[in-house]
């Protein structure tokens, strides 16, 4: 309980943090050895989102993010009916979500100015990490999620995503 209260305090505060200018100007780009260890954190959140080490590696994370200058990952809405509060690992599937994007991010410089493919990203690693916590606790099921599980399958996620980004995304 304490580490999902914690997860969606630093989310929160990361997104404020990152609507306002930071010391990004201050410091040079990201170096490649920098982008290494930062995926690193987070494929081992990924991988165990309520882990020891979690909390650290996410806010670590969220760090990293609000000091480079050359970074940045697009905060948009696509999971607009995640239960609030702390209510069945909400903060957790939304910490997933940011963490797929900044993932995708530093993973596909090319794609820098695809938006839909970052916000893709976070939705898949959202729906990952939902599974696996569904799985180990399947009464924390959320049909929202289980049906964009379901359009994942189907093939028409990708469009749930544009659909979802042309409603409530400006960037």
């Amino acid at each position: 309980m304490f580490i999902r209260t914690l997860c969606g305090t630093l989310l929160g505060s990361a997104l404020l943090a990152m609507s306002v200018p930071t010391h990004a100007a201050d410091r040079s780009p990201s170096t490649p050895e920098e982008r290494k260890q930062v995926l690193e954190y987070i494929h081992n959140w990924q991988a165990d989102p309520l882990g020891p080490h979690a909390k650290e590696q996410f806010g670590l994370v969220l760090k990293w993010f609000t000091e480079v200058p050359d970074q940045t990952v697009h905060v948009c809405t696509i999971l607009d009916k995640l239960p609030k509060g702390d209510k069945k690992d909400s903060a957790t599937i939304f910490g997933a979500a940011f963490m797929g994007q900044a993932a995708f991010v530093i993973e596909k410089p090319e794609k820098k100015n695809n938006l839909e493919a970052e916000y893709q990203a976070g939705v898949e690693a959202a729906l990952n990490v939902y599974a696996a916590l569904a799985k180990s606790n399947p009464k924390d099921q959320q049909p929202y999620l289980d049906d964009l599980i379901e359009r994942r399958e189907a093939g028409t996620l990708a469009q749930f995503v544009s659909d979802r980004a042309a409603a409530s995304c400006k960037e």
